[in-house]
């Protein structure tokens, strides 16, 4: 099942996407298609949401890291950076190293502390996309992403929905892209993660609960392309969707 949050009559509300993806089912029972929604990003308000920098072999050695780190780095976002399908994000003027980073995203079903690998995965409750845009000029280095990079508003596309983990096997099997106005810049696979989505989950709850709601973005595979405003942005991850995002002046 795939659930999506969207805004609808006056009203934040979570909808049942029909199989075809062409439809919405609302609370009511009332029936929509899927392009006359204004999609939201599907965040649960107050939940806690965790970023992963350099989590990718492949990404690392291109920007000529070692393969994997010592200790994964993290980094949190606020609410404020989401913005969701189909929806604008703000191009700086001075962001001219400004690129998407397709991310597939674990969101936690049940309560989380101390838990193993082996058994992270059963307090995973779906998975959704991000598109994690890094502004290259305002990083001051990469082993801490600040906030002017990764919270600004508007700057973290994610959605269209969040799909139920028991529909996507094993996420650690998923082809990710990412096209600019229809250009291939950016492909990868979730195989290539130096923490798998299972480790993240054990990591994170070795120091800190996970609560139902809270997410974790869980990196990027290689592939940089700069920007533009008017482009146009889509990741897709096999088994999820496609996320579209468009930039624009700012």
């Amino acid at each position: 099942m795939k659930r999506a949050r969207i805004y609808h009559r006056g009203r934040d509300v979570w909808a049942e996407v029909g199989e075809d993806g062409a439809t919405l089912r609302l609370p009511c029972g009332q029936t929509l298609p899927t392009g006359d929604a204004q999609w939201l990003p599907p965040v649960q308000r107050g939940a806690a949401v965790y970023a992963l920098g350099l989590n990718y072999a492949d990404h690392n050695k291109e920007l000529g890291f070692a393969p994997k780190l010592e200790t994964p780095l993290v980094f949190m976002k606020g609410d404020n950076c989401f913005v969701g399908h189909r929806g604008d994000t703000p191009r700086p003027a001075d962001a001219n190293q400004m690129h998407p980073e397709c991310e597939l995203v674990a969101i936690i079903g049940s309560p989380a502390r101390g838990v193993s690998a082996e058994t992270a995965l059963d307090h995973v409750a779906g998975y959704t996309i991000a598109n994690d845009y890094a502004i290259r000029e305002y990083l001051e280095n990469y082993y801490r992403p600040n906030a002017r990079v990764k919270n600004r508003d508007a700057t973290t596309p994610i959605g269209p929905w969040i799909v139920d983990a028991a529909d996507v096997p094993d996420p650690q099997a998923l082809r990710l892209s990412t096209r600019v106005n229809g250009q291939l810049v950016q492909q990868g696979s979730t195989a290539d993660m130096v923490m798998s989505v299972a480790d993240l989950v054990a990591h994170l709850s070795s120091a800190t609960t996970l609560m139902p709601g809270d997410m974790i973005l869980t990196g990027t595979p290689q592939g940089v392309h700069f920007c533009a405003a008017g482009d146009e942005v889509v990741c897709e991850i096999e088994g999820i969707g496609r996320l579209t995002n468009h930039l624009v002046a700012s």
